[in-house]
């Protein structure tokens, strides 16, 4: 590999790293890419993968407690942590090697080692030799924020990672912060009898949702026994062998309380350092990488996608980000990554689902709004499936019918969420929305019901 040469080096092998390399490979661009620890990134070993498996485990125990009420018979229901663990990082482990295999498919070069840039297109590989490039793509992720005072040791104090392979299981188990690793922790842990506390510094849970379906989240996570403190803040953590002391304050008041486990879910700082970029004058504003709308970084052939390059922090948008970039490196036109028509998902019980604009943002920007509501409730697909908890929520454009944004929370709203994806990437109207046939029975009712309610045309309730 001494001086090896490429048309392009991506610098991590997570889900917009190793999507970048294989689409500059399908385009005929010579690849390589340089990965530090596992291939797949922390999203398919550390993040988004295991802790599907591990809510899918959840939502499985949660069902058999439920035995009775679609006439069967469940017994003596338990469950084996370490087994569960053990299952959720072999789909961990199942994936990594895939991604292996798809590289290896499209003739992408591996080189695992540490990587820093040198100059524009040079490369050193810590314990390895230096690879040339005429593009280099930045994909190299983040990692948790940790607070002073509230730091993880593993044994009491976790991120997630330590949740991911517990050495115990937590019986009164205390969240700091509600986004959606903290609130999918929380959910996880809950659903097997932890005693669970979540803790917000802001006004509300799962903040960057719309404020409604913030609250009725709020509600279905009391009626299942959190125990939810928003505009609060955890200001010490006092350690001991088998306890953890929380400073918390709330609305002027101080209380101390006691948890035999703690989650720090507070944030994501970008993995920025050492890889050279102070001299060679890429810009980073809060851990971040600054990059323009088709990620480039204002340093000729130097690129970055994914969680390094800002918010949102999501594993389907780096790989749409190293689609586009791939295309841009190799000659073509791409259309720019638009935040506002990207998803955002979490997988708790019950799912939460977004799209483009909250009522508050449409109305703050100007547009003149009207908004539709489904409750599942009224939904028959869902009633049979025991689970008709949560609504849809429709944003509309009074002027125009341009749906600005779409709110789900209820049964597998993470999956329907794509349907008005795709109406916002074909700037759909309500015309189109009202005219789509929906199939009966399904979940998916509800979002045509939400549609038909914006335009005071709801069949169903």
């Amino acid at each position: 590999m001494a001086g090896a040469r490429y048309d392009l080096a991506v610098i991590g092998g997570g889900p917009g790293g190793y999507v970048a390399a294989i689409r500059a490979a399908q385009l005929g661009l010579a690849t390589v890419v340089v990965e530090r620890e596992h291939l797949g990134g922390i999203c398919l070993n550390w993040g988004c993968i295991p802790t599907k498996a591990l809510l899918r485990t959840a939502e499985i125990f949660h069902l058999m407690h439920r035995a009775g009420e679609f006439g069967l018979t469940a017994e003596a229901i338990g469950f084996d942590l370490a087994a569960v663990v053990r299952r959720s990082r072999g789909v961990a482990k199942q994936l990594n090697a895939g991604v292996g295999h798809l590289l290896k498919k499209h003739r992408v070069a591996v080189v695992m080692g540490e990587a820093t840039l040198t100059a524009p297109g040079r490369i050193a590989v810590k314990g390895g030799e230096a690879i040339e490039a005429k593009a280099v793509i930045l994909a190299t992720g983040a990692r948790a924020r940790e607070l002073p005072g509230l730091e993880a040791d593993g044994k009491r104090v976790w991120t997630y990672r330590h949740a991911l392979e517990p050495p115990h299981m937590p019986k009164r188990l205390l969240v700091i912060g509600s986004g959606a690793i903290g609130i999918e922790f929380a959910s996880f842990y809950a659903t097997l009898g932890a005693e669970t506390t979540v803790v917000e510094v802001v006004d509300r849970i799962l903040p960057v949702e719309d404020a409604e379906i913030s609250g009725l989240a709020r509600k279905a996570f009391e009626k299942q026994g959190m125990r939810i403190l928003e505009a609060a803040a955890v200001k010490r953590l006092g350690r001991s062998a088998d306890t953890v002391e929380a400073t918390i304050e709330q609305a002027g008041k101080t209380m101390v309380e006691s948890f035999d486990t703690v989650i720090s879910a507070v944030g994501i700082v970008g993995n920025v350092e050492g890889l050279g970029l102070e001299a060679l004058g890429v810009m980073v504003e809060r851990t971040h990488v600054v990059v323009d709308e088709l990620c480039r970084t204002g340093i000729d052939g130097v690129y970055a996608i994914g969680d390094v390059a800002g918010p949102p922090w999501l594993a389907h948008k780096a790989m749409h980000e190293g689609v586009v970039v791939a295309e841009l490196i190799a000659g073509g036109h791409p259309h720019p990554v638009r935040p506002g028509q990207i998803a955002g998902c979490t997988y708790c019980r019950p799912q939460v689902a977004s799209v483009g604009m909250t009522e508050a943002e449409a109305a703050e920007a100007g547009h003149a709004v009207r908004v539709g509501r489904f409750p599942f409730l009224g939904n028959g697909k869902a009633i049979a499936l025991g689970d008709p908890e949560g609504l849809v929520k429709t944003i509309f454009d009074a002027r125009t019918g341009e749906l600005l944004g779409a709110h789900m929370i209820g049964p597998e709203v993470t999956e329907l969420i794509q349907g008005y994806v795709i109406g916002r990437t074909l700037e759909t109207t309500e015309a189109e929305l009202i005219a789509t046939v929906f199939p009966h029975p399904t979940l998916s009712e509800a979002m045509h019901e939400a549609v038909l309610d914006a335009y005071g045309r709801m069949l169903h309730l």
